[in-house]
């Protein structure tokens, strides 16, 4: 790979490689050779600006959970090594949340949990970055609700007035990356899926997706077949009805010992003003970022993995309904 580090083979054995030497192995301050100095890191919690911000962060997730791993599951990429590349890495961690920390006093609690992040890279370095983790997962399995948690967090950081404002369009900021993907029939036709699902076409599922088709979404929920994929995307979408809905990025890939497979980001931007996943409407204005990977087999999608963070969508809805 021209302009990266040689003992990388190729560009998922760079991203799942540095993940490891930062996390586990401790390396944190190769974030300054792997990490730009102007980087951005977008997650559904904030805009975080340089690769000193994400140190910082990343010393103090550690001291919390200072036994975490970060399990690389996927890498679904596009790009070249001269133009840049971007991936979007799927990960499995496991953590002890320990110390006391951002998620509050020590609970001793043991989590498992996705995150999803797309990161550009070029020149053997990330310089913008999108990252969602399940905070859903995470939050449950120390026995908060979304909603709990998110209210606290608030509370802990100063009040409405004084606390960390959620990602929105208003507060994001412009990274180098103005790519939208690649023209893979596998990443158009998901692509495709979920704007047909966003327009309320549900009677697709039974012909898109495997009747056995294993579903992992928000909450650390793994469930079977059409009623879990109905479930979720009725859901999500009944409690934000007019939202616009954006697909901001698409991937597809056909890789050997691999099934066809597709990473899709996407938006919604609008008002919570709808029955679903959100409870009572509030009319509040709600930003909510995602990330999907698929894997398409003879009968359809084989395997979905969505993601989008519970907790930052409530305190988006807490911040103006008190």
């Amino acid at each position: 790979m021209q302009g990266f580090d040689p003992k990388f083979k190729d560009f998922p054995d760079y991203i799942i490689g540095i993940t490891k030497e930062i996390w586990e192995d401790r390396g944190i301050a190769t974030l300054h050779q792997y990490y730009s100095d102007d980087i951005v890191v977008r997650s559904p919690g904030s805009v975080v600006i340089g690769n000193q911000k994400v140190i910082g962060a990343t010393m103090a997730t550690l001291a919390e959970f200072p036994d975490r791993t970060l399990l690389g599951e996927d890498v679904i990429w596009s790009g070249t090594p001269e133009q840049g590349m971007l991936s979007s890495h799927r990960l499995l961690s496991t953590a002890t949340h320990l110390n006391d920390g951002m998620y509050g006093k020590a609970t001793g609690k043991p989590l498992v949990y996705r995150i999803m992040a797309d990161c550009h890279a070029i020149n053997n370095q990330i310089n913008d970055e999108w990252l969602i983790r399940d905070q859903g997962a995470i939050v449950r399995q120390m026995g908060w609700d979304p909603k709990q948690y998110a209210a606290d967090l608030i509370e802990r950081e100063g009040g409405p007035e004084t606390c960390i404002k959620p990602l929105t369009p208003a507060i994001d900021q412009p990274g180098p990356y103005k790519g939208r993907g690649n023209d893979n029939e596998w990443g158009a036709k998901y692509a495709d899926i979920l704007t047909r699902l966003m327009g309320a076409d549900m009677a697709l599922i039974p012909h898109e997706y495997d009747r056995a088709v294993q579903t992992e979404y928000p909450g650390g929920a793994t469930c079977h077949s059409h009623g879990s994929v109905d479930a979720f995307w009725m859901g999500l979408r009944a409690s934000f009805p007019d939202a616009e809905f954006k697909i901001d990025h698409v991937i597809g890939r056909d890789d050997p010992l691999m099934p066809p497979r597709a990473a899709v980001r996407w938006s919604l931007t609008g008002k919570h003003d709808g029955w679903g996943a959100f409870g009572t409407p509030t009319g509040a204005d709600v930003y909510v970022l995602g990330i999907c990977h698929v894997e398409f087999g003879p009968w359809g999608i084989r395997r979905e993995y969505a993601i989008y963070d519970e907790a930052m969508v409530w305190k988006q809805i807490l911040l103006q309904t008190g």
